[in-house]
């Protein structure tokens, strides 16, 4: 894996750490895509990695596109606009896409600002938590352009219609404080202790059968757009398969047993 992006797994849960320091992790670039999109989908593979963690390196979570790419034409820039809509088409936006494919959880542990593509990064995760010196911003408006990751679709069903429209429309910079009162983020807790947080959450995720917590994922992103009825159907039918999983049976007989229950993924 490329050292853009770092890479630790301890216990089934998986971090996955943007490592461009020193320019506030950019993820508009094709290799930090590319190291993005292979790793999730080898954690969604992989029924052992049962939850991911999501950071940044140094002070910032991301700041998003790489301006200074951006303005000598490179990156997903071009000087030839059906090349720029290619470029997003076959870059960035496969991001989006992936995150709202796969079924392994993704816990964005906000270390820093989140600007831009990286605010909305942050929202293509299932749960976000923030360290205090986190800052968020939808500031696509302030370079004159729109989000082109899918900010639009990700950022209202995040905060609602309006608080998404006011971020979007001004591009203003919302504190830690701030994302936690519009249900940005879950949670705000020190810097000093937010990796600690993020593995207690993955620690809790990570004890329940796993086949079980990647079918709720499914289910919770379906419902977003899908009918009732049609969540009903999806509901029944993975009920269906979870009724027929070893760890199911475990969970009634530790249940019964009132012991603590081991389970295994299958």
């Amino acid at each position: 894996m490329s050292d853009l992006l770092l890479l630790e797994e301890e216990g089934g849960v998986l971090t996955l750490t943007l490592n461009q320091p020193d320019l506030r992790n950019p993820i508009s670039d094709a290799p930090t895509i590319d190291a993005l999109v292979a790793a999730i989908k080898a954690a969604d593979r992989d029924i052992g990695v049962r939850v991911v963690i999501l950071t940044g390196a140094g002070s910032a979570f991301s700041t998003g596109g790489n301006i200074a790419t951006m303005k000598s034409g490179g990156g997903l820039n071009d000087p030839l606009a059906a090349n720029t809509r290619r470029n997003y088409r076959g870059g960035i936006q496969r991001l989006p896409l992936l995150f709202e494919s796969i079924e392994v959880p993704v816990i964005a542990a906000v270390n820093g600002p989140a600007i831009g593509a990286g605010c909305d990064l942050a929202c293509m995760c299932d749960i976000r938590i923030a360290g205090e010196s986190a800052k968020f911003a939808e500031s696509f408006v302030k370079l004159g352009i729109v989000p082109g990751d899918g900010g639009a679709w990700l950022l209202p069903r995040v905060v609602g219609f309006s608080k998404a429209s006011e971020m979007a429309f001004t591009g203003d910079l919302l504190s830690a404080t701030e994302a936690l009162a519009c249900g940005l983020v879950s949670r705000v807790v020190p810097d000093a202790e937010l990796m600690d947080a993020a593995r207690a959450l993955a620690g809790r995720i990570r004890a329940n059968p796993p086949h079980a917590v990647r079918m709720t994922k499914r289910l919770l992103r379906e419902g977003r757009t899908a009918s009732l009825s049609a969540i009903l159907e999806a509901s029944a039918g993975a009920q269906a398969l979870c009724h027929a999983t070893e760890d199911h049976a475990e969970a009634v007989d530790a249940f019964l047993g009132k012991r603590k229950p081991v389970f295994k993924g299958r």
